[in-house]
């Protein structure tokens, strides 16, 4: 997997998230008109000739900048943001990124999720704050499913990047957003133990721009690998269905419900509701 380096946005390859010494910070957002990409990441890598001050972070959105930044004031040396990790111009690491997407949100050390259409302000505590949140268009992306469900410490955090709280705080207002279990989002009941008509329930309300991708998204979910083949349109449905009948339904590695997340998770401006 590539990762980028949070202090210039240097693009490092691991050949296993799991052998990142320290960990990595996981982005998790919806997006925009305008992203950036692997390509972009590549050009900007500095190369001898770029004077001392440069840093390429710096010309990169806004967003994966913020982001970058906040990973490494926490304490993280690595970061992997969707956009700019996966070449997509290449199929072959297309399909791999899309087919480890699930375990490399549940192997990351610390998942934040940017919610672009909550402004934080400060009546944050007030029922229309709350139900700004509740009707994210985060909540009603098919990829963000399996962030959600996958990351063992998440943190949402508002337009303005100030922390709203974490998924343990804040489970039982995501079940009402989401239809989860508030177990299952706290790591207290497997997710596997849903049964698999549940599992796809959950997705039954949320959308792709690409038709395959409301299967390719939910391979995770299922312990599924398949090859993706763009083009196929709702075909895609079908193969994963025939692929979930041949897979036992223990899930992905990495799941497993060991520990309480919100310890060390940052501040909670949800935190006394």
């Amino acid at each position: 997997m590539w990762l980028l380096g949070t202090a210039r946005a240097n693009l490092v390859f691991f050949p296993q998230p799991e052998r990142v010494s320290g960990g990595y910070a996981i982005l998790s957002h919806t997006w925009g008109e305008e992203e950036d990409t692997f390509q972009k990441v590549q050009k900007l890598n500095p190369h001898r000739s770029s004077p001392p001050w440069f840093n390429p972070r710096d010309r990169l959105t806004s967003k994966v900048r913020s982001f970058l930044e906040l990973a490494e004031r926490h304490g993280h040396e690595y970061a992997w943001v969707d956009t700019c990790c996966i070449n997509k111009e290449s199929s072959a690491e297309l399909s791999e990124g899309i087919n480890s997407m699930f375990r490399y949100y549940a192997v990351s050390a610390i998942c934040y999720v940017y919610l672009s259409d909550v402004e934080y302000y400060s009546g944050a505590r007030s029922r229309p704050m709350w139900n700004v949140f509740l009707n994210s268009r985060w909540h009603k992306r098919g990829w963000t499913l399996q962030e959600l469900i996958a990351s063992r410490i998440l943190v949402f955090y508002s337009k303005e990047w100030i922390s709203l709280g974490t998924k343990y705080e804040l489970a039982d207002r995501l079940e009402r957003a989401t239809g989860i279990s508030a177990a299952v989002l706290r790591f207290e009941s497997p997710f596997t133990d849903a049964s698999i008509a549940t599992r796809i329930s959950w997705a039954a309300h949320r959308e792709t721009t690409r038709p395959e991708d409301a299967a390719y998204s939910l391979f995770g979910l299922f312990g599924v690998n398949m090859p993706t083949l763009y083009g196929e349109g709702q075909h895609a449905f079908c193969r994963l269905l025939m692929e979930i009948s041949k897979t036992p339904q223990s899930g992905p590695p990495g799941n497993a419900p060991n520990r309480n997340p919100s310890s060390s998770s940052p501040p909670s401006a949800f935190a006394d509701l």
